[in-house]
C-alpha cells in the first residue's frame, strides 16, 4: 500500500496542494465565461470520467483552465465496494488523466455501482462487515499503487442500513485509513441526508468521524420529499443551494477541523456561474472565522 511502505513514498508523485478555501464543480455550460472572465476563484472539481475521451472541447478547455486554478478530480466510477476486482481499463484512464492534469486532490466514493457487466447509474451502499472491509481495503491499495498518491473516500449518503454489520460507518472509514494511509473526504450533506433517513444524530456521527484523516469537505443541496408511507425522505440531488442545517453542521465541523478545501456541489439544474461563486462566498466566510 501507497503509504506504508518508503519505497512506494519515493516513488509517488507529487501535486501542488488546494488552496484551504472554497471550491467548485467545473461545468461545461461554465468553461467559456470562466476562460474569458477569469473570474477570482479558488479552485474546480472535474469527475474524471466526463474526461476520459482523447480530445475534443472537454480536454481544450480544461487545459486552459488548469493553467490558471487548482484542479481536483472526484471519481464517480470506479466501484470500489464490489466483490470482484477493480475494473483495470478504468483505473487506467484514471491514471492518464491523473498524469495528465496532476489534481492536487483525488478521490472516490466508498460504493459499489457495477454487477458483472452490468453498470449502475448509482452509488450503492456497503455493509459494513470484516469481509467488505478487506474488500475495499484491497481496491484502495490497488488506486493508490497505480496512481502513485494518496486517495481520499467519501462518506456516503444512505436510504437503508444492513443488519449484518459488524461496525460503525465512522468505525469503517477509520480502520480503511489505518490499513491503506488513504485520507477522507467527508461529504457533510451525505451526514445529514443519511442521519434523516435511517434515525440517527448526525453530530454524534460527526463527533466520532476521523476528522484527522479529512482533507477535504463537500457540500451539496438535497430534495426533502415523503416516502410511500408518508416519512420524510431526504434525496442526496445536487440540484440546489446548501440548507441550513448542513451550514450549521459545515461551520461545527470547520471549528473543530480549521480550515480545509471546500467544495459546493451542484450537478444538476446547473444555474449561473453566479450563483455557485455566491455559494462557495459562503462557504469562504465560515472558513475565513478559523485558523490554518
Amino acid at each position: 500500500m501507497l503509504t506504508a511502505s518508503p519505497q512506494h513514498r519515493a516513488k509517488a508523485l507529487e501535486f501542488d496542494p488546494i488552496p484551504a478555501v472554497a471550491g467548485i464543480g467545473l461545468k461545461p455550460q461554465h468553461y467559456v465565461e470562466i476562460v474569458t472572465g477569469m473570474p477570482a476563484h479558488g479552485w474546480f472539481e472535474v469527475h474524471p470520467e466526463n474526461y476520459m475521451g482523447a480530445g475534443g472541447a472537454p480536454h481544450h478547455y480544461l487545459s486552459r483552465i488548469r493553467q490558471d486554478y487548482a484542479l481536483s478530480m472526484h471519481g464517480v466510477g470506479l466501484s470500489i465496494g464490489v466483490a470482484g476486482p477493480l475494473d483495470r481499463t478504468h483505473l487506467l484512464r484514471l491514471k492518464m488523466l491523473n498524469e495528465r492534469y496532476q489534481p492536487g486532490l483525488f478521490s472516490e466514493h466508498l460504493a459499489w455501482s457495477t454487477h458483472g457487466e452490468t453498470f449502475l447509474n448509482d452509488l450503492l451502499p456497503l455493509p459494513y462487515t470484516n469481509e467488505t472491509l478487506d474488500i475495499v481495503c484491497n481496491h484502495v491499495d490497488d488506486m493508490q499503487d497505480t496512481l502513485r498518491r494518496r486517495v481520499l473516500i467519501e462518506n456516503p449518503s444512505t436510504y437503508l442500513t444492513y443488519n449484518v454489520e459488524a461496525m460503525s460507518e465512522t468505525g469503517f472509514l477509520s480502520e480503511l485509513c489505518r490499513r491503506t494511509g488513504c485520507g477522507l473526504l467527508l461529504d457533510v450533506n451525505n451526514v445529514f441526508v443519511s442521519a434523516q433517513n435511517n434515525h440517527f444524530d448526525p453530530y454524534s456521527y460527526l463527533a466520532d468521524f476521523p476528522l484527522h484523516r479529512v482533507e477535504e469537505i463537500h457540500l451539496a443541496g438535497h430534495a426533502d420529499t415523503n416516502d410511500e408511507a408518508g416519512a420524510r425522505l431526504l434525496i442526496d440531488t445536487h440540484d440546489r443551494s446548501v440548507c441550513s442545517e448542513v451550514w450549521e453542521m459545515y461551520a461545527s465541523v470547520i471549528s473543530r477541523r480549521g480550515r480545509i478545501p471546500t467544495l459546493i456541489e451542484w450537478d444538476s439544474d446547473v444555474p449561473e456561474l453566479a450563483t455557485l461563486l455566491a455559494e462557495a462566498a459562503a462557504a469562504n466566510r465560515i472558513l475565513a472565522r478559523e485558523r490554518v
